[in-house]
């Protein structure tokens, strides 16, 4: 597994483990290796193609779970990094599939979908970003890229592979500057949260959920894009609101203080009918339960931070 320390790569090796599979996780330092019982620690960077050689000579796995891309809110979007990312991507699936790997899921992301065309996104039919007339973040448009690289790819090579399509996710461990933990951590610290309009209709996956169905997806022979989501439905600004009752302070909330980005669609959901149905997948977490396990979390790292 790659990005095995991230915030979703960690939520699926206790699942990967549970169904039976011997973990290699690869991390790009040792700074997570305190969280991986129970695995194999590998560290390799996967921008060099000699780290990969190395690292699939040494492990040689039947099964590839990656997660590794450039991910830092207000970088990702537009860095030039994601193309090497795709690239690392597709010399790093010829290589597994050369020693004698046979099943892949790799993670991809709702960004893929035409989001000024849908509103409801299906695997198969839903129309795809390259396909509109806008411009595309450079990270839509390498996601895409490596995409079709694999699903081209496994036909040719008759490998099993599956793509998670990510729609929005929150919980422990996420990036401080992403909205849920955000808003958690504002509102902990007796600060502001500065919110957009709110509008915005989405469904969040507790992180674990996320990871666990990856895993699921990995011991299945499902294959090519299924979307990796929740069907509860919550505007922004109810979610926001839920936090900010949770921790007693809807005071600091300032629901359009900030400009929503002009691309971002007001409904973005995903159909998951292929997770629910040929995966038979539920998630542990409502979003209630969700909620209070995270600012649980946060409420306990900024005690810890405070001492």
């Amino acid at each position: 597994m790659t990005g095995a320390g991230g915030f979703i790569g960690r939520w699926s090796i206790e699942p990967l483990l549970a169904q039976g599979y011997e973990v290699h996780a690869v991390l790009a330092t040792p700074r997570s290796a305190q969280h991986l019982r129970g695995t194999s620690i590998h560290i390799a960077d996967l921008l060099s193609q000699s780290d990969i050689d190395v690292l699939l000579s040494r492990v040689a796995p039947t099964h590839l779970l990656h997660f590794a891309w450039i991910a830092t809110p207000g970088l990702y979007w537009q860095s030039a990094e994601n193309f090497r990312w795709a690239a690392a991507g597709e010399y790093l699936l010829r290589c597994f599939r050369a020693h004698g790997g046979t099943r892949a899921v790799i993670a991809g992301s709702c960004v893929e979908y035409d989001w000024a065309q849908v509103k409801v996104c299906e695997e198969s039919s839903s129309p795809l970003a390259d396909g509109g007339a806008g411009e595309l973040s450079a990270y839509a448009a390498s996601k895409l890229k490596l995409q079709k690289a694999v699903a081209a790819f496994a036909r040719q090579q008759r490998l099993s592979a599956a793509w998670g399509r990510i729609f929005f996710q929150y919980g422990p461990y996420e990036h401080p500057e992403r909205l849920v933990a955000s808003v958690i951590r504002h509102l902990l610290m007796n600060q502001q949260a500065l919110c957009t309009h709110g509008q915005q209709v989405r469904s969040f996956l507790h992180a674990a959920d996320v990871g666990a169905a990856f895993a699921r997806l990995l011991d299945s022979e499902v294959e090519g894009p299924v979307n990796i989501g929740s069907d509860e439905e919550v505007s922004l600004a109810d979610l926001i609101g839920d936090i900010a009752r949770r921790i007693g302070r809807p005071d600091l909330v300032r629901l359009g203080a900030r400009s929503a980005p002009a691309a971002e669609p007001l409904i973005l959901l995903p159909d998951l009918r292929r997770l629910r149905d040929e995966l038979a997948w539920r998630p542990s977490f409502t979003l209630s339960e969700g909620l209070t396990d995270t600012i649980a979390w946060w409420r306990n790292q900024l005690d810890v931070s405070r001492t």
